[in-house]
């Protein structure tokens, strides 16, 4: 696994094998970043089921201004740590919480992120949960970019109270969805 692009291009990261872990391939990973090249220079990015942090660390390699990574698993937080010491990161351009993406996500009380990137481990199947908290939660406004990597074969709706799925990308057994707040009814 390693950093395309950005000021990290070339990195190779740090990572395990394990059954909850599926590294999101390299040809997602350009998909989504190149899609939105534009929106993610200064950006506040959350990063949700982070595990070793190839996608929080690609959108700090291209210009985010700091990542937060929300992350349960110990050894997955371990190699992350590991991967933020490789690249040498400031305490200021990331955060950690070893929490539950659903109790995280629950609990928010900050600023609206601009981009959230979630790839939930590939033997659960967790996608239109984790898309429903979201939905409840206070991490996004109008203007925030969301990106969800599910299993084709997994429920996924088109549409949530407050989101909705503008774009999907399907790369055979599985699909990176993105969506955005819904405009409001005036």
């Amino acid at each position: 696994m390693r950093i395309i692009a950005g000021k990290f291009k070339g990195r190779v990261l740090t990572t395990f094998q394990a059954d909850h872990i599926r590294p999101t391939t390299d040809r997602v990973k350009e998909s989504l970043f190149n899609k939105w090249m534009r929106d993610i220079e200064d950006s506040q990015v959350l990063d949700l089921f982070a595990g070793t942090g190839s996608l929080g660390l690609e959108a700090l390699s291209r210009g985010a201004t700091r990542v937060n990574f929300v992350e349960q698993n110990v050894k997955s937080i371990q190699i992350l740590k590991k991967n933020i010491d490789l690249l040498k990161l400031a305490e200021s351009e990331y955060q950690i919480f070893k929490q539950d993406v659903l109790t995280y996500l629950k609990n928010y009380q900050g600023a609206p992120y601009h981009i959230i990137l979630i790839d939930p481990p590939f033997t659960e199947k967790m996608a239109h949960d984790v898309m429903q908290a979201l939905d409840a939660s206070q991490c996004f406004d109008e203007n925030t970019l969301i990106a969800i990597e599910s299993q084709k074969k997994e429920r996924m709706d088109e549409a949530y109270t407050n989101l909705y799925r503008y774009h999907v990308n399907d790369y055979g057994d599985k699909l990176l969805s993105f969506f955005k707040k819904k405009a409001q009814d005036l």
